[in-house]
């Protein structure tokens, strides 16, 4: 699982520009899944059939990670951007960024005010995005164009992967672990899932332009027909000292399984069953309400004449920043449960409403 997260959010994929984790999640999945497409916007569709009949269970997590748009190049180097996804403008300055040029990645940093300035300075603003710039050590247009850098050139995280906590409570810092992670998860599962006989058909889908608005998800989905779909995404905790936070979610507490959130209300058939089996394996879960969130589920979930959709999440603090943090042990208790679901599905399995 380790190195799953380590290779994905090494890859650069902004909303819109998943090119390198699309690539590699195919060539990947060619090798063990029995079908691999890939579709105009860059959707990855797997297919992996078992030995007995039973249902069709879609597994669906996005590729794409939050990230910028070079919008205006100044006379003196200095890159306007704009933003691709949710990110909080008092998270920005002083960042590393990678900026994905024409002919290679060229480093970068979001500028702000010396701590010098600061008394000259409103220090409790929070400068708007698009007073913001990206430094490439550039000093005039034509050479930020020399660099391989111009308008539209897009723009990710460049902070790098490291581990922290004691040993036996490993958590992974990285940036795009929303939701790399989650494509980590359905990997891991598709490892474990080796050689074991299971029942009916697993459908994976991993999606792009989740960060702007679901797109990927409901364009791949119209074309998809399963009897119940699982999206494997992170979620806010709320277990940091923030006056907003209500403690209701944790780092470290097991896997989340959603209840509802803004884009979907859970199918009941579904949390419930994930409950059951969370409980009956003996692995730790907690239950999500949060409305400051949405996932692929909500999109899936009206697919053709709907599917039954659950949403299990990997709870993050620091998320849409370029220092997410998550819990290995929490990563963990959401990829058993997923196998777990897999492997208890028979010809019987039905998911109906009542």
């Amino acid at each position: 699982m380790l190195q799953h997260l380590k290779i994905l959010t090494s890859l650069l994929g902004p909303s819109g520009y998943e090119h390198e984790v699309s690539n590699y999640l195919t060539d990947y999945l060619k090798e063990r899944t029995d079908t691999v497409s890939v579709d105009a916007l860059g959707n990855v569709t797997a297919r992996k059939k078992g030995n007995r009949p039973g249902p069709v269970l879609l597994l669906t997590a996005h590729m794409d990670e939050v990230g910028f748009l070079i919008k205006k190049v100044e006379p003196n180097g200095l890159l306007r951007f704009e933003k691709l996804g949710g990110n909080d403008d008092r998270n920005l300055p002083a960042q590393p960024v990678k900026l994905l040029g024409r002919d290679s990645v060229v480093d970068g940093v979001i500028g702000t005010l010396s701590a010098h300035f600061a008394k000259f300075d409103d220090a409790v603003s929070v400068r708007n995005h698009r007073e913001l710039y990206i430094d490439i050590g550039a000093a005039s247009e034509q050479e930020v164009l020399e660099m391989g850098i111009e308008v539209g050139t897009p723009v990710t995280w460049g902070t790098e992967w490291k581990l922290l906590g004691p040993p036996d409570k490993q958590q992974i810092r990285a940036k795009s672990l929303d939701d790399r992670s989650g494509c980590a998860v359905l990997l891991q599962v598709l490892e474990d899932l080796e050689g074991t006989a299971f029942s009916g058909e697993l459908i994976f889908l991993f999606t792009v332009q989740e960060e702007v608005g679901l797109r990927g998800a409901k364009t791949a989905a119209q074309r998809i027909t399963a009897d119940a779909a699982l999206a494997i995404d992170t979620t806010a905790v709320s277990d940091t000292p923030e006056n907003p936070m209500d403690n209701s979610l944790g780092l470290g507490r097991g896997a989340g399984i959603k209840v509802m959130d803004a884009s979907l209300i859970v199918h009941s058939t579904i949390k419930q069953l994930l409950i059951d089996l969370a409980q009956k394996e003996h692995i730790p879960y907690q239950l999500e309400i949060f409305t400051g969130i949405g996932t692929d589920g909500g999109a899936v979930t009206y697919a053709n004449k709907g599917i039954p959709t659950g949403v299990l999440s990997i709870p993050s603090r620091y998320t849409h920043t370029a220092v997410e943090l998550i819990d290995l042990g929490d990563v963990m208790a959401v990829k058993d449960i997923v196998r777990t679901v897999i492997l208890q599905m028979d010809e019987q399995q039905f998911f109906s409403f009542r």
